[in-house]
């Protein structure tokens, strides 16, 4: 995927200013029980995808911050936290939208969160629904246009239309650098 490098970058310089981190991840029991309707037919008749404890269930490896980390499926499934760093975090979500059903609307404002900034696999679907959700709370929302998969024009244009900013991840990088020099 041509934006693992994009959120690679990203996530090494949110690392490196000690923001926080969360990687939003789905997985799904063998038996489809906690599927979406949408892919449940296909995992209750054996495709494996996302499966939980499976390779494919994984962080993405370049994303890590150490090649030890492993997933804790029975942390994230029961909703909670998966801590992998300093100030950085594993999430599971039941659904594209990471604040449904989740604690991340309560994990941020314990962070005194104020901001999203949201990159990641499949704009239609997960960065879209999270997106809205976050406007839906009160959050300023920033989308790292090349950090994310799938992303057209036509969003792109969706997206100014409800006042969220967009940016690549080379400016958000040169303005983190700015940020933490003290300098903006």
């Amino acid at each position: 995927m041509r934006a693992v490098p994009h959120i690679q970058s990203l996530v090494n310089e949110y690392r490196s200013a000690s923001y926080p981190i969360i990687h939003v991840i789905r997985l799904y029991n063998s038996d489809g029980s906690n599927v979406d309707l949408c892919r449940k037919i296909a995992v209750e008749n054996g495709k494996r995808i996302v499966i939980s404890g499976s390779d494919g269930a994984e962080l993405v490896e370049d994303l890590k911050s150490s090649s030890k980390v492993r997933l804790d499926s029975n942390l994230l499934l029961s909703r909670k936290l998966l801590l992998i760093g300093s100030r950085e975090w594993i999430m599971y979500k039941p659904r594209w939208g990471a604040f449904y059903n989740t604690a991340l609307e309560d994990h941020l404002h314990s962070l005194k969160v104020n901001t999203t900034v949201i990159c990641g696999c499949n704009f239609p679907n997960c960065p879209r629904t999270t997106i809205y959700e976050a406007s839906e709370r009160d959050f300023s929302i920033v989308l790292i246009a090349d950090a994310t998969s799938a992303v057209y024009n036509l969003d792109l244009q969706e997206l100014k239309n409800i006042g969220v900013p967009l940016m690549n991840s080379k400016d958000c990088i040169s303005l983190l650098e700015v940020q933490r020099n003290g300098t903006l």
